[in-house]
């Protein structure tokens, strides 16, 4: 082999890995275009809706004694907000909702914190499989779109959300029944327009 092919080799293997990664980003960048153009909501809306996420876990954490004494998660689609999780108490469990209140483009809060013990490390474990296996199944369903309904799992009650249609809701529901481990499954939907 000549120097100037041996070169171009090298060179070629050692940009390889920066390559895949660029696929990987184009290919993620499809998908993602994909996603919200399936998606019910609006582009404002998947923004606005991650906004609150964020917004949300900062002024609960604001509460130093109720973010210190609480295991709290939060999950926002088409601007309603819900909130689970274990508080010790029940004015902490008010507070967190008090805490979001002003929150702007929040449409309606879900306050379903439970007050009692938190949830051990391995509850919160086994939620995020039981949460993974939902969204794994979603995502194989030829008769739903994942990316229409959220799931949230805490302490083995699953929580789904969305904007969907009636067959959509009973799909997701019956996926989420189906997970070993399942104590409950809790509706959030709206109905699509």
């Amino acid at each position: 082999m000549s120097l100037i092919r041996i070169m171009s080799f090298m060179t070629f293997a050692c940009l390889l890995p920066w390559l895949q990664g660029c696929v990987a980003a184009a290919a993620g960048g499809a998908a993602t275009g994909a996603m919200v153009a399936t998606d019910r909501r609006t582009a404002g809306t998947i923004v606005d809706d991650q906004a609150i996420q964020v917004k949300a876990l900062h002024a609960i954490s604001q509460n130093a004694e109720l973010w210190k004494q609480s295991h709290i998660n939060v999950l926002c689609y088409n601007n309603v907000l819900l909130l689970v999780g274990q508080t010790p108490t029940e004015n902490f469990k008010r507070d967190a909702e008090e805490a979001v209140a002003d929150i702007s483009k929040i449409r309606r809060v879900h306050n379903e914190i439970t007050v009692g013990e938190l949830s051990s490390l391995a509850t919160r474990t086994r939620d995020s499989w039981i949460t993974t296996q939902i969204k794994t199944k979603l995502v194989g369903n030829k008769d739903i779109h994942a990316n229409r309904i959220k799931v949230i799992t805490e302490d083995h009650i699953v929580y789904l959300m969305g904007l969907t249609t009636p067959e959509e809701q009973v799909i997701a529901t019956d996926i989420a029944r189906a997970i070993p481990g399942v104590d409950k499954v809790v509706q959030i939907f709206e109905s699509a327009p």
